[in-house]
This record gives structure tokens, sequence and C-alpha cells, in this order.
């Protein structure tokens, strides 16, 4: 669904990923791990076809991305930013409808279909009954969750995820972990960036590690998460432990 081949990822002229070789199908639910500045976000914006890579080629669906509008490519692949601006107002239904953009034709309106599909999505945020609300009365954790929404109205076969656990509490953090451990099992492909491997061993089947300096690593989780790679990953000491019969981390 989604490959690259032999990409260099760069800025200021230094590597931070050296030929990824990437290859996802559905159902991959993979987890995109490394320190801050180590290149997962402008990983995810390449993948995207936001920038261009330093050397390389990426796939989308059999076809060159580059080849591709940015009108078909986010018909397959919805990507959430790390951080939202918003200049303008809008209601918190008006938002989450732009996900549907991709769906609608030219100087058409959306259907009741499109609504539908956004108020679902704002449903599966616990964002229901808040549609009439000013984005700018929302508090930091609502706006994340709408922005996660807006992705889900979307719906792609692809998501890239770039840090949707910012600003949201616990329970809100487990939902969205469990939801996109869903949206994978159904058959979509996710790739997420996230700083806590224990998340990344529990609702992950892939792990990505991006070292900083073009080393990567990648593979299931059971095979790739490991005190040995994480204490290289983060530089620091990792312990490994089991208890109820699933694997922690520990960083010391």
């Amino acid at each position: 669904m989604l490959a690259c081949s032999n990409i260099d990822v760069c800025v200021a002229g230094r590597a931070l990923v050296s030929d990824l070789n990437l290859a996802t199908s559905g159902g991959q639910n993979i987890a995109l791990l490394g320190q801050n500045g180590a290149g997962k976000t402008l990983t995810l914006h390449t993948l995207a076809g936001l920038r261009p890579p330093a050397r390389g080629e990426i796939q989308l669906g059999q076809q060159p991305l580059k080849s591709l509008g940015r009108r078909q490519i986010a018909k397959q692949l919805g990507l959430l930013m790390q951080a939202y601006e918003d200049p303008f107002p809008s209601t918190v239904l008006e938002t989450v409808l732009v996900g549907r953009h991709p769906h609608i034709d030219f100087w058409q309106w959306e259907s009741t279909a499109d609504v539908e599909l956004a108020r679902r999505a704002l449903g599966q945020m616990d964002l229901q009954g808040l549609e009439q609300r000013n984005i700018h009365t929302l508090s930091g954790g609502e706006r994340r969750r709408l922005a996660i929404a807006a992705v889900l109205a979307q719906e792609p076969d692809i998501y890239l995820m770039d840090e949707p656990l910012n600003h949201l509490d616990p329970q809100h953090q487990l939902h969205v972990l469990k939801l996109l451990q869903e949206l994978s099992s159904a058959g979509s492909t996710v790739l997420t960036t996230l700083h806590d491997p224990n998340a990344a061993t529990a609702y992950c089947t892939h792990a990505l590690l991006l070292f900083g300096d073009g080393e990567w690593l990648m593979g299931e989780c059971e095979e790739v998460l490991t005190p040995d790679n994480l204490g290289r990953l983060y530089n620091t000491r990792v312990e490994e432990m089991d208890w109820k019969g699933r694997r922690y981390f520990a960083l010391t």
C-alpha cells in the first residue's frame, strides 16, 4: 500500500535516515520511535509527499508518489500533523468536515452522508454534542481529538499519525491507542510516532526505530523492542520486566 526504496531523509545537509526500505501492508500497526530530532516527523512528511526525499522513491498503491496529485494522495493517505494553527474561526463540525474534502467534487457542498461520517468521527473521539462550538473555545486535548476526528472522517487506507497522544489525558490516550489498533485490525495501515515503547509493545504489531544518524531498524515488536535496542535508541539503560504476561520496559 505504501512503500519506499532507498530513501534518505536529510535536514541541513545531515542524513537523519539513510537507505530506508519500507513495504507496508494492510493490518500493520507500526510504531515510529526515536529521540527528539531523530527525524520521525520528517520521515512521516516525506512518506506523505509533503517534502521530497534526498534520494530514493516512494510508492503509493503501486504508483510513484511524486506522480500523484494531492487529491489522489488524500483519498488514500491521511496525515495527522504534530501541531495545527487555527487562524480563522470555525465550528467543530466544519473543522471535521475538512476531512471529507478529498472525496467531494469541486464546487460541491458536503452531502448528508458526509455530515453523518463527520458526526460519527466526532463520536469516536468523544466530541459528540460539541458540533457548533467554536474551535477557539476548545481545550488543547479537545483540539487534538478534533484533529484526529478529521483524519478519521477522511477514511483513508493509510494513517500517518504524528504524536496523536499529545495533550491527551490517560483515558483518551488509551482510547486513541485502541482505536488505531482497531483500524489496523480492520485492514488499514497505521504508522504512529510514539514516545513510550510500552505503548508500542501493547498496541502495535511492528516498530521502526530511528537512531538519528542515518541508522534505522524495522521489524515486529517482539523482535525489535529489546532492552539493547531501546537502550541504544534512547542513550540510556533499559530494563525489561514481565507483569501479568506482558512485557514492560523501564528506562533507568
